[in-house]
C-alpha cells in the first residue's frame, strides 16, 4: 500500500486529504496548524478530518526541527504531500520520502509563485487562475509541474468565490494525477521561471484604497480582499471605513476629483480616472451603511482621498 505524510491546512488541504483517503493511500501522519484566534476561521478543519479517520496529528510551530524530521523519517513514507500548508519544508524533510515530495499551489505556475496567489491574481486583474501540482524543492514553488487545472475569474468574482473554484480544481487535479504518481508514470515538466514572478504576503496597509487610481484597479482590490479577508479600507468623512463589495459601472463622470455620492438611491464612487464604481457593501466606523444612511450622515456626496 502506498503511504504518505501530509502537511495540510485550509479547504484545499481538507479536500486533497480526502482524495488521498479515497484512493487508498495510507496516511501515516498529518502535520497541520493550530487555528489562530485572531484569524477568521471560515474553512474546514484538516485536523478534524484526520482524527475522524484515526490518523495521528501534530501541529509544530516549526516542522523542520530535529524531532519532527526524525519522526517522519522513521515512518518511511513513500510520498510527502503539502496542501496549503503555510510553512516551508527544508531538504531534510523533503528527502525523507522515498518517492518524492509534492505541493499543490493555488496558481498556474510559474505565475504567482509565493504567498496568497488567489488574492494576488484578482488584484492584478487576471481573468484566469488555477492550481498546480508540482515537485517540491528547497526554493518555493519552482519544482517541476506534474499537473494543472485552470479556472475562470469573472469580472465581479470575489476572493472567496475564486478560492472555492480553486479548491475544486485542486481536488480534480490530485484525483487525476495521483494514480500516475503511484504508478511511477507521472510526467515532470520543468518550469520556465521567466514567465512568472514571486509575490509575498499582504499586510493591512496593502488593502488601503487609493481613490486616485482607476476604477478597474480599485474594483480588483476590493474583490481581492473582500470578506472573509479583511476588506479594502479607506476613510469617509474622516471615519475609518471598509468597502466590501463593488460593481463595475459603464458610466463615467468628468467632475473634479474622487468622490462618493448618491445617484438614484445608489452609492457610487467616482475614481481617479473619471470612471465610477457602484458600492454594494460599505461599513463606516464598523457599521453597515445603506445609501439612506449615507445621505443622512454625509448628504449627497463626500470627497474621497
Amino acid at each position: 500500500m502506498t503511504s504518505a505524510v501530509v502537511f495540510a491546512y485550509h479547504n484545499v488541504g481538507y479536500r486533497c486529504l480526502s482524495v488521498l483517503l479515497d484512493q487508498g493511500v495510507k496516511v501515516l501522519l498529518v502535520v497541520t496548524h493550530e487555528d489562530n484566534p485572531r484569524e477568521t476561521i471560515w474553512f474546514e478543519s484538516v485536523a478534524g478530518l484526520a482524527r475522524l479517520h484515526g490518523i495521528p496529528v501534530i501541529t509544530p510551530q516549526d516542522p523542520n526541527v530535529a524531532d519532527v524530521i526524525s519522526r517522519i523519517a522513521g515512518l518511511q513514507p513513500d510520498f510527502i504531500f503539502s496542501f496549503y500548508y503555510r510553512l516551508m519544508l527544508k531538504p531534510p524533510l523533503l528527502g525523507s520520502a522515498a518517492r518524492g515530495a509534492f505541493n499543490m499551489h493555488g496558481s498556474l505556475l510559474p505565475k504567482y509563485r509565493g504567498r496568497v496567489p488567489v488574492n494576488w491574481a484578482i488584484i492584478k486583474g487576471e481573468r484566469e487562475t488555477g492550481v498546480t501540482l508540482h515537485a517540491m524543492t528547497e526554493k518555493p514553488d519552482n519544482g517541476a509541474i506534474i499537473d494543472q487545472q485552470a479556472v475562470p475569474i469573472l469580472e465581479n468574482d470575489t476572493a472567496i468565490e475564486v478560492f472555492n473554484k480553486v479548491t475544486v480544481a485542486a481536488e480534480m487535479t490530485l484525483h487525476r494525477a495521483l494514480p500516475r504518481l503511484v504508478a511511477g508514470t507521472a510526467q515532470y515538466r520543468p518550469q520556465d521561471l521567466t514567465q512568472g514572478g514571486y509575490f509575498g504576503g499582504r499586510k493591512p496597509e496593502d488593502g488601503v484604497i487609493d481613490w486616485r487610481d482607476s476604477a478597474a484597479n480599485i474594483h480588483n482590490l476590493v474583490r481581492g480582499v473582500a470578506p472573509p479577508y479583511p476588506g479594502a479600507s479607506t476613510r469617509i468623512g474622516g471615519k475609518p471605513s471598509r468597502v466590501l463589495r463593488t460593481l463595475r459601472e459603464s458610466t463615467s463622470c468628468h467632475a473634479d476629483g474622487p468622490a462618493l455620492r448618491i445617484d438614484q438611491d445608489r452609492l457610487v464612487a467616482r475614481c481617479g480616472d473619471g470612471n465610477e464604481l457602484r458600492i454594494l457593501e460599505l461599513e463606516v466606523a464598523g457599521v453597515p451603511v445603506t445609501p439612506e444612511d449615507f445621505q443622512r450622515q454625509f448628504g449627497q456626496s463626500v470627497r474621497l482621498v
